[in-house]
């Protein structure tokens, strides 16, 4: 529990997965006074008034933009640029806005393009979430001991410093980072296998000679990882790859030099090869372990991921 709150009033944009647990870890964890949450569907909008929460959920955002002094967006990143926009003609002079987007350089040219000089946005991503989606889907420990990367201009700056001090009172890890080498990292960690899972699930059920019956009925625990991956939301991630499209691009020329590597070694049986590439990358999974970042607490990602 934080004993001060960082903010007086939060708003939150966007009643999915990572916007309600938002507004629930900002109320668990009183880390503001106050917390509004908003959606621009009504039925999203109904159904976190009947979860409860959040301290108020308006039916018009242009009553409650100016009492925060923290916003954030939590829609998918193709949304960004226009919840910026629903925003920019009712947000206060030194207000900080920032985001939960898994995509950095897209969004910050979409939100600060809306937004005045005299709002100060910084970009933010917590590294968390689950292949479910909707307002039931939040809980307040969500970011707990998870990290979230923030890209300010200036590091030292005592907005930058606020904001960190905001995500570590929800339980998180946080770091600075310059926002094109976090589209480069993300995509190595997050899109690219994202990419992969919905290209394997779609080759295993479009094969015409096993049946997707079999494929459900014999999967293997490998298998159902990725299906679980492939389940996050469509929308959020179509975003994410054609918001992140030269990161992911120069990652997935990479493995398909990787992989085609592993082809030739399979095809003339050259096992010694395949040792090797085995044997070295166990080494990353020891690594991440001894880390803390494995876990069987259904919050693998931001990987996420569901964002809306």
């Amino acid at each position: 529990m934080t004993i001060n709150p960082v903010f007086d009033t939060v708003l939150i944009i966007g009643g999915g997965l990572i916007g309600s647990s938002l507004a629930r870890a900002a109320q668990t964890f009183q880390a503001c006074k106050k917390t509004i949450i908003y959606d621009a569907d009504k039925t999203v909008r109904s159904e976190l008034t009947q979860l409860k929460v959040g301290d108020e959920v308006p039916d018009d955002l242009s009553d409650c933009v100016s009492q925060a002094d923290l916003i954030i967006l939590a829609v998918p990143p193709g949304r960004m640029g226009d919840a910026a926009k629903s925003i920019s003609s009712y947000v206060q002079p030194g207000t900080i806005v920032t985001d939960a987007g898994s995509v950095k350089e897209s969004i910050i040219d979409a939100v600060e393009a809306a937004l005045s000089d005299e709002v100060i946005f910084i970009g933010g991503h917590p590294i968390a979430g689950t292949e479910h989606s909707g307002p039931a889907a939040g809980f307040a420990t969500l970011f707990k001991d998870r990290w979230c990367i923030l890209t300010p201009t200036d590091e030292k700056s005592a907005e930058a410093k606020k904001l960190k001090q905001f995500w570590e009172a929800l339980g998180s890890e946080v770091a600075f980072m310059d926002a094109k080498r976090h589209d480069l990292v993300l995509a190595t960690t997050s899109h690219l296998p994202h990419l992969i899972a919905y290209a394997l699930v779609g080759t295993a059920t479009d094969m015409e000679t096993v049946t997707r019956n079999e494929v459900v009925k014999y999967s293997a625990g490998g298998f159902r990882d990725f299906t679980r991956i492939a389940a996050s939301n469509p929308e959020m991630w179509r975003d994410v790859f054609l918001g992140n499209r030269e990161g992911v691009l120069e990652v997935l020329g990479r493995y398909i030099e990787d992989l085609t590597a592993l082809k030739r070694a399979i095809r003339w049986s050259d096992g010694d090869s395949l040792l090797n590439e085995f044997t070295k990358t166990r080494d990353i999974r020891k690594r991440i372990i001894d880390a803390g970042q494995d876990s069987a607490e259904p919050n693998f990602g931001r990987d996420h991921l569901s964002e809306d």
